[in-house]
């Protein structure tokens, strides 16, 4: 047994020489023949627009950008309007392109408003890749995201699990808003086609206002008091769903999608059920690798017709960062105060701050 033994721990080593030989010669003749890795200049800077900057959900986005930026040496910049409006998101769309960017990444508001923006982005030379929201038509050489279907998918999946198959539903909308029409069509086709015994009670039109879902949800319960389970797109109108049941004395089930620290403590103490949240981080790097690699096409070699037709031979029409489904037990992994600190800055306004070497 120690002579098989022995034999073992020479053969490891043997392993080890030979794979450190094979690193070494490796890194030698990357010095010798001038080769590189995949990495900018300091006089690159990469832009995150965001429709409402002040929005929670964008922040981890951005600290994973940014940190991925500095990985890269390359420089980053957070923005967007402090306004849910999608001309004053194109405005702040056009000052980021007049500073002459390297690339923009960009969640927008609606599709169709920036199909025409990106295309002047595309002229002057400025890939824009998409992310949490798209703008199909346009453009744009990249889409990140956790798709929407799939967040739609989950959120009907939970709840009828969570009301045991049996009941009743319905939604808060905002219509217009891509990414939120896809998640409460989609919501409502699997419940439609998947549980027979949940009837779809319908929509209530909140546009992401409080005091509007309060007013429709209640209108709908006292008509339907076999109504247990809401699914709004986002955390407002989730809230003005939660306080109309709570005053009707209901138990309703009630999601949204995006986790911030009202939605967290919420789910905590049950008013909310859960949350659809996607991976946030994931979003950030992913959306940073694919930008980064559109504006250097020159670090890579396809085999495609695009880069001949004066296309960016970067093309990532869909790449999904996954989501995960945040319930009470799981809730104190997403608080930000956590986040902000783990990742070593001395604030939110650290955190999104410029970052790379022009910064640093």
């Amino acid at each position: 047994m120690k002579k098989s033994l022995s034999i073992a721990i020479v053969a490891a080593l043997l392993v080890g020489l030979l794979a450190g030989s094979a690193f070494s010669t490796f890194a030698e003749e990357a010095e010798e023949t001038g080769a590189k890795g995949i990495y900018g200049s300091a006089d690159e800077t990469y832009y995150q627009n965001n429709f409402v900057s002040g929005v929670e959900y964008w922040f981890p986005v951005y600290a994973a950008f940014k940190d991925t930026g500095r990985i890269l040496g390359i420089n980053t910049v957070y923005g967007g309007p402090p306004e849910y409006d999608a001309s004053l998101q194109v405005e702040s769309f056009d000052q980021m392109l007049a500073q002459n960017p390297t690339g923009i990444y960009l969640s927008p508001i609606n599709a169709e408003p920036f199909v025409e923006p990106i295309h002047r982005a595309a002229e002057q030379g400025v890939p824009v890749v998409t992310f949490a929201s798209d703008s199909p038509e346009s453009e744009r050489v990249g889409y990140v995201t956790s798709d929407n279907v799939k967040e739609g998918t989950a959120a009907a999946n939970t709840i009828a699990e969570a009301i045991g198959g049996k009941g009743a539903v319905l939604t808060c909308v905002n219509p217009g808003q891509t990414n939120h029409d896809i998640r409460t069509d989609t919501f409502k086709a699997v419940i439609e086609e998947n549980y027979p015994d949940i009837e779809f009670l319908g929509e209530v039109t909140a546009n992401q206002d409080a005091d509007k879902a309060q007013q429709g949800v209640t209108a709908i319960a006292q008509q339907h008091p076999e109504l247990n389970g809401i699914f709004c797109p986002e955390a407002t109108s989730a809230q003005g769903a939660v306080t109309a049941v709570k005053a009707l004395g209901m138990d309703v089930k009630v999601m949204c999608c995006d986790v911030n620290e009202a939605v967290l403590d919420l789910i905590k103490t049950g008013d909310f059920y859960a949350s659809i949240n996607p991976n946030q981080g994931a979003q950030g790097y992913w959306g940073m690798m694919v930008l980064f690699s559109a504006c250097h096409p020159e670090l890579f070699d396809f085999m495609s017709y695009r880069e001949d037709a004066g296309l960016n031979p970067i093309y990532v029409p869909f790449l999904d960062n996954g989501l995960d489904v945040v319930t009470a037990d799981i809730a104190d992994y997403y608080y930000m105060d956590k986040f902000v600190e783990k990742k070593g800055y001395a604030s939110v306004e650290d955190m999104l701050s410029p970052g790379g070497p022009a910064y640093d």
